[in-house]
């Protein structure tokens, strides 16, 4: 498996869930959480373009404007911002490397809130030190040691850490 924004996404939250990602194990579709996601993220922003697929990457909304391309990530909470950052990093990057300028905003509509994503020289560094960490989870026959963390409680992996 490659290194996409969703493993970006999951790495900033948990190294383990990355390695399940990575083995095609997916996270209980039942979860409550997982599903508000579903959820908000299928009747948010009704007007834009959705799911837009690029390459390796697909974001969730297209809000383009007269003078420039705007690509948005629709989240249920900025609990993640961190995690959100990432992965919207990851596609401004990707489509950077394509020859196309975008800029980006996390969307949190239950929030009522917005976050600017600018892409830097920095933040590509960090997005090129984060893809080699990635890339040595996955490439490892077991799975990292569990370490509980402040989202463990609300994981849709729990069960496979705690069962």
């Amino acid at each position: 498996m490659e290194v996409n924004g969703t493993l970006m996404w999951y790495y900033a939250i948990c190294s383990r869930e990355v390695w399940l990602m990575s083995r095609n194990i997916i996270p209980d579709q039942k979860d409550t959480n997982i599903e508000i996601g579903k959820f908000i993220h299928e009747t948010s922003y009704e007007r834009s373009k959705k799911e837009i697929e690029f390459g390796n990457v697909k974001f969730d909304v297209l809000l383009k404007t007269k003078d420039e391309m705007i690509i948005g990530e629709t989240k249920k909470t900025s609990k993640f911002q961190e995690a959100s950052t990432m992965q919207l990093l990851y596609y401004l990057r990707e489509l950077k490397n394509s020859g196309i300028n975008a800029k980006g905003v996390l969307l949190y509509p239950e929030e009522k809130k917005r976050v600017e994503v600018k892409l830097t020289e920095e933040k590509i560094l960090l997005l090129e030190e984060t893809e080699k960490e990635i890339e040595t989870i996955i490439n490892n026959i077991l799975p990292p040691p569990i370490i509980k963390n402040k989202y463990c409680k609300s994981c849709g992996y729990r069960e496979y850490c705690y069962a």
